[in-house]
């Protein structure tokens, strides 16, 4: 039987990032919101999965692999595969008596799979699609990864929530059944996409090409990415703009869900999957749209200060949160949107000063190592902010997070950018 080398696009495009944008959320804040409830401590919560962003980091040393051996449907199958063994692996180990080391393992395997998949996903995107096509589809397949985290953050944690109350007191079983149904969701993804990804005649092995040429080719690609005029200060910026968002992430949903009287808000399970996976995602989706609106008309110069103040000042909401304590689920919801819609408006700033130094001969793979030193910039501040907090509490925790603003702010002074990179052309 002959296989297809194309299909309908919308058989595959929405799937596809809806199952990529899954197993990042699951990483990063449903082990989070889980190990809290499971009674593990801020300390160890913050460094053990600040870890996890570590194949993230280091994803573009082994993109070249993925690109010469077998093909990109290949690995998108195969890792979803992967990826519902691993979420099973969690939920297998969830009631054991050293569940913490054994699920820390699975979602090393999930991080690992989920950056593999990443790598093979957008590599098909292109290689599936007709140039008009890729063009048409870009929203889609962003809008889709959109729901993804609007799915892992809020009816999926609602999800668990609810099984906490199902099953009285045990909230490991509560979890394990959780995970039992997402590996089942990945299943469901991996058979899906085994019939009905296209086979493109573009995507066959690269055997033009020697590992041993990969490779110096990379290395080539990375010493040139090196040479850019001004890479220190980028880095330098990369690294420290989010220096107190990387720590408050990893604080936020413990802030919420500690008891009153250790300084949280003594929340469920299900406000949480409600405040952050949907008021706080759609607040965040509509400030990085209108980011993206506003920058197109002025220009990245003409927006940089305010964006990276509506990124950083919003932060002051958990200080409001961490003194006041309010009660009222409403209060505490409209704090959380003003700061997600802040970090989605000023995002746009950043992502776009990564696509300016990017620009180039080897863009793609330069962009990928910019993604690769923002991950790091999340991955370093948040080993350590749970030790701070447990060291000073959650006032002066948030406080502590408001100073690390600062150097974002110093930095952005010295940057060397085209004040016009960002406006739609034409404009003026």
């Amino acid at each position: 039987m002959r296989k297809a080398t194309t299909k309908n696009p919308w058989l595959w495009i929405p799937t596809l990032y809806f199952a990529e944008g899954l197993p990042y959320v699951f990483v990063m804040t449903v082990s989070v919101i889980m190990y809290k409830r499971l009674e593990i401590s801020n300390t160890d919560i913050a460094l053990y999965t600040s870890w996890l962003y570590l194949p993230w980091v280091i994803k573009p040393l082994w993109s070249p692999i993925v690109d010469i051996l077998k093909t990109k449907r290949y690995w998108i199958v195969l890792m979803q595969l992967i990826v519902g063994a691993a979420l099973a692996g969690v939920a297998f180990t969830l009631p054991a008596d050293r569940f913490f080391q054994y699920t820390i393992a699975f979602f090393w395997l999930l991080a690992f799979s989920s950056a593999t998949h990443d790598i093979a996903a957008d590599g098909f995107y292109m290689l599936g699609l007709s140039q008009h096509d890729q063009a048409f589809f870009v929203g889609i397949r962003n809008t889709f990864y959109r729901f993804a985290m609007l799915a892992g953050q809020g009816p999926l944690v609602i999800l668990a929530g609810q099984m906490e109350q199902v099953e009285g007191k045990d909230v490991q079983w509560a979890w394990s059944i959780s995970f039992f149904i997402f590996a089942a969701l990945f299943i469901a993804f991996f058979l899906w996409h085994l019939f009905i990804l296209p086979y493109p005649v573009a995507d066959v092995k690269r055997e033009s090409k020697s590992l041993k040429q990969v490779i110096k080719d990379f290395i080539k690609t990375f010493s040139t990415f090196f040479r850019k005029e001004g890479i220190v200060l980028s880095l330098i910026f990369i690294l420290v703009f989010r220096l107190g968002e990387a720590q408050l992430v990893k604080l936020a949903s413990p802030f919420l869900l500690d008891d009153r009287d250790a300084g949280g808000l003594g929340l469920t399970t299900s406000n949480i999957g409600f405040i952050y996976g949907t008021a706080g995602i759609i607040a965040l989706t509509i400030g990085g749209i209108l980011g993206g609106i506003v920058v197109s008309r002025k220009g990245l110069k003409y927006w940089m200060f305010t964006m990276v103040a509506a990124m950083n000042l919003p932060n002051l909401m958990y200080v409001f949160l961490a003194y006041v304590q309010p009660q009222n689920l409403w209060v505490i919801s409209g704090s959380v949107v003003i700061e997600q819609f802040g970090y989605g408006f000023g995002f746009t700033a950043f992502m776009l000063y990564l696509i300016y130094i990017s620009e180039g001969e080897h863009k793609t793979a330069h962009y990928a190592l910019c993604t690769g030193f923002m991950a790091l910039g999340m991955m370093l501040p948040g080993m350590i902010s749970g030790w701070i907090q447990e060291m000073i509490g959650y006032k002066y925790f948030f406080v502590w997070v408001m100073i690390c603003t600062i150097p974002g702010f110093v930095i952005i002074n010295y940057l060397k950018y085209d004040p016009l990179f960002g406006m739609k052309k034409g404009k003026s």
